[in-house]
């Protein structure tokens, strides 16, 4: 079975960023954590998206934060850096210091909560996409942001030679599948409920949050699927679906209910910790996976 062109890989990760104790980057522990999700199955590596905490980042941090990982797992790792913010020029700036820093990529959400209508949320991704050399992975979540990148503006702006990816946060099957029949554009599955039913629609892979705990085992349901063994996927996809549901559908960010299964430094404010509860539940379902994939 031939794989769809996945141009930064087919499974990467949503990297947490880690901090101190007292809150600050902890770039030594950036470093350790990405050359551990390399070694364990990830193709690349999407840094200061939502779960990286971008919103509570400087500037500074960012570009700090992807010198750190690009040192750590060399030049041979994509890397793509999320740029998104409410404010086109400042989209821009991060884009062009990303690229200066060694991004591969770059992930540009849809502007937030000031709702741009279509035409604008166009124009805006057009120019992030003019700024700089590198290709863009549109971030299409409206229950976050507040608006869609609907179908039809995805059709246009696939028309763009940079813009050749979009993470799907959609919930919407038959959108994304018309999109992908009609272009050219990679797209990667954004909810780890989607990453099989998207990938078999002709997705080319994902960008996963769950990925920063469990790599290998979220990997290896693409590969049974690439391996023509659609019954073998399914059963290691359903293996993941506890796990996957308590870190992103129990009520906590991902961003905390991954750090509350690594030794990643604390979430910032206005974010809280797990509480123990979760935590424990969390573990729980972690090591359930483990021990029926081992």
């Amino acid at each position: 079975m031939t794989a769809p062109a996945a141009p930064f890989g087919r499974a990467l990760c949503a990297m947490i960023t880690p901090f101190t104790a007292s809150g600050a980057l902890d770039q030594d522990a950036a470093r350790k954590h990405a050359a551990s999700l390399v070694a364990d199955g990830c193709d690349g590596l999407v840094l200061s998206g939502t779960t990286g905490e971008s919103p509570t980042t400087t500037d500074a941090e960012k570009t700090a934060l992807l010198r750190a990982v690009r040192a750590s797992v060399g030049d041979g790792v994509p890397i793509v850096a999320g740029v998104g913010s409410s404010d086109t020029r400042h989209t821009v700036a991060l884009a062009q210091q990303a690229e200066q820093a060694g991004a591969d990529g770059l992930l540009v959400v849809t502007p937030y909560y000031s709702r741009p209508p279509q035409a604008a949320v166009e124009a805006h991704f057009r120019r992030v996409a003019d700024a700089t050399g590198l290709p863009l992975m549109l971030y299409d979540i409206p229950g976050r942001t507040g608006t869609r990148i609907e179908p039809e503006t995805l059709l246009r702006l696939a028309e763009h030679p940079r813009i050749v990816a979009v993470k799907d946060c959609a919930y919407d099957l038959l959108g994304s599948t018309k999109v992908i029949g009609a272009t050219s554009l990679a797209y990667y599955s954004g909810c780890e409920e989607l990453n099989l039913p998207l990938y078999a629609v002709g997705a080319a892979g994902y960008v996963s949050t769950v990925a920063n705990v469990v790599p290998r085992q979220l990997r290896a349901v693409l590969d049974a699927f690439d391996a023509g063994d659609t019954a073998e996927a399914a059963r290691l996809n359903r293996l993941t679906v506890p796990l996957a549901e308590l870190m992103m559908a129990s009520g906590l960010p991902g961003t905390v209910t991954a750090k509350a299964l690594l030794d990643a430094g604390p979430v910032r404010e206005p974010l809280q910790p797990a509480g123990r509860e979760a935590a424990d539940g969390l573990r729980r379902a972690y090591e359930e996976l483990l021990a029926a994939t081992s």
